[in-house]
Formats: structure tokens, C-alpha cells, sequence
């Protein structure tokens, strides 16, 4: 026992930092350079040029509207998927979280395979949906299709997370003063996991706005229709290469600014002392 103890209570050996940083710089420049080399092709002059380009004006116009309407969907249609496994742990609850993650570990080209032979003309339900004049596959529809199928974990994972945090006996105590379930979490629950909400939301809008596999099988690349920016950097790149920078650099700057906004809002807020 004495050996023991004198062996926890001598001094720790740690790593330099010199040597911590020298051991990381492979990999700090493996993810810097490219993105270094990405903004020094893009001067100012070229990003405004090609932002006057009307397929590029388009491609940004179409990205953002779907990304949104994809936000929007999660926000109606996950919150309650959040919640239903942040409290209520339903029957077969590990199949259901096993169901919510797989979208993020498919490869892209299987979400779209799937989704059209979904929703396709010749789908299970795309041949019922075509009868009576609706068609799904390579429209705008299909877009935010796509991109609600491969985002959407994000956002219900982060979202459950921050619900399961809002302790239960705060929503026992608002039910006692008469406050109604709709009250409870609009009021108590809702404010308590925002953190958790505001991130998922936007690491959902992020995954949606640079979604590509999925909606290039499902929706196709058509320019005003289906054309998102990631979409339009894979047909500049054999086209038209300055306007596939132009949109890489201004997904590499919403992708930036989208990862700033989601740290400070999980960052964690100092207690009162």
C-alpha cells in the first residue's frame, strides 16, 4: 500500500508542449493549408464577379431556401421525436435511437438510392403519388427531402440531449400551479434546453446547406430547380471553376461562422457565486 500511495502522490510526467505541437503540425496543416489555398484563389474581384453570375445567384438562392425550410421541418417535426426520447423512453427505444443515427453513418449515395426508390416514379410510393399528378423525384421537394433525411439526426440527437437536462421535478411543479402540458414546455422545458436546441438547429442547417450525395441521386442537378451550391462546385469544377470557388469559399465562411455560433451557445455559462 505505502509503494502504491507514494506512486500516486510523486510527480506527474507530462508531454512538453513543444513536443505536443510538434507531434500535432502534420495534422494542424493538413486541415489548415487546403483552406488557406482555397481563400488565396479567391480573391475579392473574383468573388464579386461570379456573384453576379446568375447560376450562382441561383445556387445560393436554392441552398439557403431549402437549407431553411429543412430547419424549419426539424424544428416541428423533431422536437417532439427530442423529447419523446429525452423523457418519455418509449417501448424498443434503442431500435428508435438506432433508426435517428443512421442517416449519419450511410454513405450519401445509399440516402438518395433509397429515398428514390422511396419516393421515385417506379418507389413504393412515388408509382401512388404519380397517379394522382404529384411528382416527387428531381424537384425542389426532393431537395429539402434529401436534406431533412441525412440533417435531421443532428439536430434530434443535440436537441434530446439538451431536453433530457431540464430536471422533472420542474415540470412536476408548474403542472401543480395549473400549468398545461403545452405551457409546461413552452414556458419551463423550452427555455431550459435552448442551448442544446440553438445547437442542433444549427448543426442541422450546416449538414443540410452542404448536403450533396443524397440530393444529386434524388433531385439531380438541374440549374434554378434542383442546383444547390455544393451541387453547382461539382459542375464549376468541370465548367466553370471560378465560379466553383466563388461558392466553396462562401460555404467555407458559413460553415466557419456556423461553428463559432455553435460554441458559443454550448459554451458553458459561469454560476453565480
Amino acid at each position: 500500500m505505502t509503494r502504491i500511495a507514494a506512486r500516486r502522490d510523486g510527480p506527474r510526467v507530462t508531454l512538453r508542449p513543444a513536443s505536443l505541437w510538434a507531434l500535432a503540425a502534420p495534422l494542424l496543416a493538413l486541415l489548415l493549408l487546403p483552406l488557406v489555398a482555397l481563400l488565396l484563389r479567391t480573391p475579392p474581384g473574383t468573388l464579386t464577379l461570379a456573384l453576379h453570375e446568375p447560376g450562382t445567384r441561383q445556387a445560393i438562392a436554392l441552398s439557403l431556401g431549402t437549407s431553411l425550410l429543412t430547419v424549419l421541418l426539424a424544428l416541428v417535426c423533431g422536437t417532439p421525436l427530442a423529447y419523446l426520447l429525452a423523457r418519455r423512453r418509449p417501448a424498443g427505444v434503442a431500435l428508435l435511437e438506432v433508426l435517428v443515427d443512421l442517416p449519419t453513418v450511410l454513405p450519401p449515395a445509399v440516402a438518395g438510392l433509397a429515398l428514390l426508390m422511396a419516393f421515385g416514379r417506379r418507389g413504393v410510393l412515388g408509382g401512388l403519388l404519380a397517379s394522382v399528378g404529384i411528382e416527387v423525384a428531381f424537384t425542389t421537394a426532393a431537395v429539402v427531402m434529401a436534406q431533412t433525411f441525412v440533417a435531421i439526426p443532428y439536430y434530434v440527437k443535440s436537441a434530446a440531449v439538451g431536453l433530457a437536462g431540464v430536471s422533472h421535478e420542474l415540470e412536476q411543479a408548474a403542472a401543480l400551479d395549473g400549468a398545461s402540458p403545452w405551457q409546461i414546455f413552452r414556458y419551463v422545458v423550452a427555455p431550459l434546453a435552448r442551448r442544446g436546441i440553438a445547437g442542433g438547429l444549427a448543426l442541422c442547417w450546416a449538414r443540410a446547406l452542404g448536403e450533396f450525395g443524397a440530393t444529386i441521386i434524388f433531385a439531380g442537378n438541374f440549374p434554378g430547380r434542383t442546383q444547390t451550391m455544393p451541387l453547382a462546385i461539382y459542375l464549376g469544377f468541370e465548367i466553370d471553376l471560378g465560379q466553383a470557388l466563388t461558392l466553396a469559399a462562401i460555404m467555407l465562411a458559413v460553415s466557419f461562422t456556423v461553428l463559432l455560433v455553435i460554441r458559443a451557445a454550448l459554451r458553458p455559462q459561469p454560476t453565480e457565486g
